[in-house]
C-alpha cells in the first residue's frame, strides 16, 4: 500500500479521534460525579456549532473581518452559552430526578436531545438545510507524495489538544479539579467536608458541554459544514468511545476516541480492498461492529473504572 496514502488515513483519523475525544470527555465527566449518561451531550455539540455560525454571521454584519478575531469570538461565545447551557440542564433536569431510577435522566436526556435538534431545524432559518461552516484558517498546504498536510487540520489538531491538556490539568492540579474528584469519589463526604455539591456538579456539566461546543467548531471548520443532525452520530460515537476506554475514566475517554477513529480509518481502507465496490461509508458500520464484539468480550471497556479515580 501506498506510504503517503497510509500516512494520510492515520493523520485524518488522528484529527476525527480528537473531536471523538472531546464529546467522550464530557461523558465520562457527567458520569464521573453523577453517575448518568446524558444523552443530549451530541445535541449540545450542535447548538454550540450553529451559536458559533450564528456569531460569524453577526460578525460579518457588524464588519468585523478578521479571521482570528472571529475565531476567537465564535470560540469564546459558543464555549460560554454551551457551558450554561449544560449547567442550566443539571441544575433543572438532572440533579432534580439523582434519587430517581437512572431511567428516568437517561428518558429525559434522550427527549432533550430531540428537543434540542428540532428547534434548530424549526426557528434556526432553514435550519433543516445543511449550512456552510466559514473557512476561517489557513488553507496552506504542504505534499509528500500522496500525503497532504494541511495547516487548517494541524492548527485544530493542536487547538484540541490544548483543550483535553487543560481540562486534565484542571481535574488533576487545581482545588476545583480536587473537589470535583472528591465528588466523584464519594458525594455524601465530600459533603460532610464542606464542598458545595450542586456547584460542583454544575461547574463538571458546564466543563463538558463547553467541550462539546469546541468539538462541534472543530467539526465545522474541519468539515466546513453543519447540520442540525451532526450531534445524533457524534453523540453516540462519543459515548461508544467512552465506554470503550472505561466509562468514569477521563484517560479511557481519551483513548476511546482515538481507537473508534482508527477503526473506522481500518475500514475505509480495508473494505473496499476485500469487497470491491464496497463504499467507505461503511466504515462507520465497520466501527460499531467491532465496538459490540469488543463490549461484549471486555464490558468494563480498556481502562476499568477504579472507584477512587473515577475521573
Amino acid at each position: 500500500m501506498d506510504l503517503g496514502l497510509l500516512s494520510q488515513y492515520v493523520f485524518n483519523g488522528l484529527m476525527l479521534g480528537m473531536i471523538y475525544a472531546m464529546v467522550a470527555v464530557g461523558f465520562t465527566l457527567f458520569f464521573g460525579v453523577l453517575d448518568v449518561i446524558k444523552f443530549s451531550h451530541g445535541d449540545v455539540l450542535m447548538v454550540g456549532a450553529f451559536t458559533g455560525l450564528a456569531t460569524y454571521l453577526g460578525l460579518e454584519a457588524a464588519g468585523v473581518a478578521s479571521p482570528l478575531a472571529q475565531i476567537l469570538v465564535m470560540t469564546l461565545i459558543a464555549t460560554l452559552s454551551m457551558a450554561l447551557l449544560g449547567a442550566l440542564i443539571a441544575k433543572y433536569l438532572v440533579l432534580p430526578l439523582r434519587l430517581a431510577p437512572a431511567l428516568n435522566t437517561l428518558l429525559i436526556t434522550l427527549m432533550l436531545g430531540s428537543v434540542l435538534r428540532e428547534a434548530v431545524r424549526l426557528f434556526y432559518p432553514q435550519g433543516s438545510n445543511p449550512k456552510p461552516f466559514p473557512r476561517l484558517l489557513p488553507a496552506d498546504f504542504v505534499s509528500f507524495g500522496s500525503f497532504t498536510l494541511r495547516a487548517d487540520s494541524m492548527i485544530l489538531l493542536l487547538a484540541g489538544l490544548a483543550a483535553i491538556v487543560a481540562v486534565h490539568l484542571v481535574i488533576t492540579r487545581t482545588k476545583l479539579g480536587l473537589a470535583i474528584r472528591a465528588v466523584a469519589q464519594d458525594a455524601e463526604t465530600a459533603r460532610i467536608m464542606g464542598i458545595n455539591f450542586e456547584f460542583i456538579v454544575l461547574l463538571t456539566f458546564a466543563i463538558g458541554s463547553g467541550m462539546a461546543a469546541l468539538g462541534g467548531l472543530m467539526n465545522g471548520l474541519y468539515y466546513n459544514e453543519v447540520n442540525f443532525g451532526m450531534g445524533l452520530l457524534l453523540g453516540v460515537i462519543g459515548f461508544s468511545a467512552a465506554v470503550i476506554g472505561g466509562l468514569g475514566n477521563i484517560y479511557g475517554a481519551i483513548l476511546g476516541g482515538f481507537l473508534f477513529s482508527a477503526l473506522q480509518s481500518v475500514g475505509a481502507v480495508t473494505l473496499p480492498a476485500l469487497f470491491p465496490g464496497t463504499s467507505t461509508a461503511y466504515k462507520d458500520v465497520f466501527a460499531f461492529a467491532v465496538v459490540i464484539i469488543f463490549m461484549a468480550w471486555r464490558p468494563t471497556g480498556l481502562i476499568a473504572e477504579k472507584k477512587s479515580e473515577r475521573v
